[in-house]
């Protein structure tokens, strides 16, 4: 029988839990370990956020944004963390996690094999349905002001839809062959993650038709690994 593969996720809020003389990460890892074979889980990649607060944003930490990136390349669909509080202390920031990742289609679990995508709580059923509120105001507002721009430059005479024009030929062109240098040339020794080509894309001027950076896996597709 094929295994179902997951990612584990370890976070520990201070310098003082990380080091080979500490055991947070340790006993995480072992606790996750232990459930994914009890359930024939195969574990493919672990990420881990060493020295990062509970309190501290999901957005701004590096390694879920690097489970993030793995995520959208290669399809992995359940994430294991050893408990709640991996993601957070909050509730607020515990929620934005797994609803980020409840956006992507992935299962989140913990290594006691409660599901945390699932819920019944009141409380945390109405944060989601707000989160998913203020994601549809925000995506409104964003559509409204590339609409009002597209208008503006309709009003000059600038084309702004139909076929491409040679140049903004040439300009994709130019987007896809930066996307394939950055991902080939290493930095620091390690190959740029998609969403790190992404965002320098975007420093530069080249963004998805929504005026948006391009996703993870719209980088993949610019550089043939999709």
């Amino acid at each position: 029988m094929k295994k179902t593969k997951a990612i584990s996720y370890l976070r520990t809020s201070s310098a003082t839990n990380v080091g080979v003389d500490k055991d947070s990460d340790k006993r995480q890892r072992s606790a996750i370990q232990a459930f994914a074979k009890r359930q024939g889980i195969e574990i493919v990649e672990e990420f881990y956020d060493a020295d990062v607060s509970g309190a501290d944003p999901i957005e701004t930490r590096p390694g879920f944004s690097a489970l993030l990136d793995r995520i959208e390349e290669n399809g992995v669909r359940t994430v294991i963390v050893e408990d709640v509080s991996r993601f957070a202390r909050q509730l607020v920031v515990q929620e934005a996690g797994i609803v980020a990742l409840i956006e992507r289609n992935v299962q989140v679990l913990t290594a006691s094999g409660d599901d945390l995508t699932e819920t019944d709580d009141p409380l945390k059923v109405a944060m989601r349905q707000i989160a998913g509120v203020f994601a549809q105001l925000e995506k409104a507002r964003l559509v409204g002001k590339l609409k009002a721009a597209r208008d503006r430059k309709r009003a000059t005479g600038v084309k702004v839809e139909g076929r491409k024009s040679y140049a903004e030929s040439d300009k994709t062109g130019l987007m896809i062959a930066t996307a394939k240098s950055l991902r080939r040339k290493p930095k620091n020794g390690k190959r740029r993650s998609l969403r790190s080509i992404s965002a320098i894309l975007a420093e530069n001027g080249f963004l998805s038709h929504s005026g948006k950076p391009f996703t993870a896996t719209a980088i993949a597709r610019m550089v043939g690994e999709r």
